[in-house]
């Protein structure tokens, strides 16, 4: 009996570079993993309650120590600690990110499976839907649909969900067509498949990969639409507080008191970079016409 060569099955070097995670995306991952424990332990973490107002110790530069108490971060206009309000800002915009990223994701989805499944008129509205979202600015958008509807938090939400829906819209939709086109998915449809078992059992699961990569990289933009309403007064509402309503409310003290702005856009920078690079890293390591040589 002749032995066969089978194919050399190990990695090459490119899948090799493309999998291992660099420094730099190690270090955004670790970061990420902080904001996390931060927004998950705000309640343990933060030195004062957020809300604390000390009027004696108002724009006290950070690492201030008075009446006691230390300001590791300063204190804004009202006396208020700003790393205590910092965490609890965490805490609001990256629920709100998430909340917002999961909605814009599954209705996105959803669309996509319906728009290749069903095809023709159907597929060619949804597909026209789309586009006409991705025309049109996200925060042209939500500023339009406030000043007509008025601010709540319901309304914030769905609002930071629209951003990017079109998106997995798009890629749902070709990634279905091409799937459902393959053999063993005729195959299984013509054994007598029921439709949902097709889509849960067998599309969804291939799909799904993609999808949390692009999850990861629409990340960013939702955090970003969220701090620009909150920075606009629009968003998160006193005595409330997030990334962006901290931003904005402390843009006014720039030249004497600059910590009250510069932290917490420091922690929106560090949070969509870190995840813009994350992101990268993913869609390297599932897209397989990503390698380099």
């Amino acid at each position: 009996m002749t032995a066969i060569d089978l194919p050399n099955a190990s990695p090459t070097p490119g899948r090799l570079r493309r999998n291992a995670m660099s420094p730099v995306v190690a270090l955004s991952a670790g970061f990420l993993v902080l904001v996390v424990l931060v927004a998950l332990l705000a309640d343990w973490l933060a030195p004062l309650p957020y809300t604390a107002q000390n009027l004696a110790a108002r724009l006290k530069p950070p690492m201030t120590e008075a009446g006691g108490t230390t300001y590791w971060l300063g204190t804004d206009q009202l006396g208020r600690d700003i790393l205590s309000r910092m965490i609890f800002a965490v805490r609001s915009s990256i629920l709100i990110a998430v909340m917002g990223t999961l909605i814009g994701a599954v209705v996105g989805t959803f669309l996509g499976f319906v728009a290749a499944r069903l095809r023709g008129f159907v597929d060619q509205a949804i597909m026209m839907l789309a586009d006409a979202q991705a025309a049109i600015p996200a925060l042209f958008l939500a500023l339009t649909m406030l000043a007509f509807f008025g601010n709540n938090i319901v309304l914030f939400i769905i609002l930071v969900s629209i951003d990017g829906w079109d998106r997995y819209t798009r890629l749902a939709r070709g990634l279905v067509v091409s799937e459902q086109e393959s053999d063993y998915i005729n195959a299984i449809e013509a054994l007598g498949a029921k439709p949902a078992r097709v889509v849960l059992r067998h599309l969804l699961p291939n799909i799904a990969a993609a999808l949390v990569v692009q999850a990861t990289l629409n990340f960013p933009g939702t955090i970003l639409l969220e701090t620009s309403l909150s920075f606009l007064g629009l968003g998160v509402q006193p005595p409330g507080t997030s990334l962006g309503l901290m931003l904005g409310e402390g843009r006014r003290y720039l030249l004497n008191a600059w910590w009250i702005a510069v932290f917490p856009g420091l922690a929106i920078f560090l949070t969509t970079l870190s995840m813009s690079l994350f992101g990268d890293w993913l869609r390297d390591r599932f897209d397989p016409t990503s390698e380099r040589h």
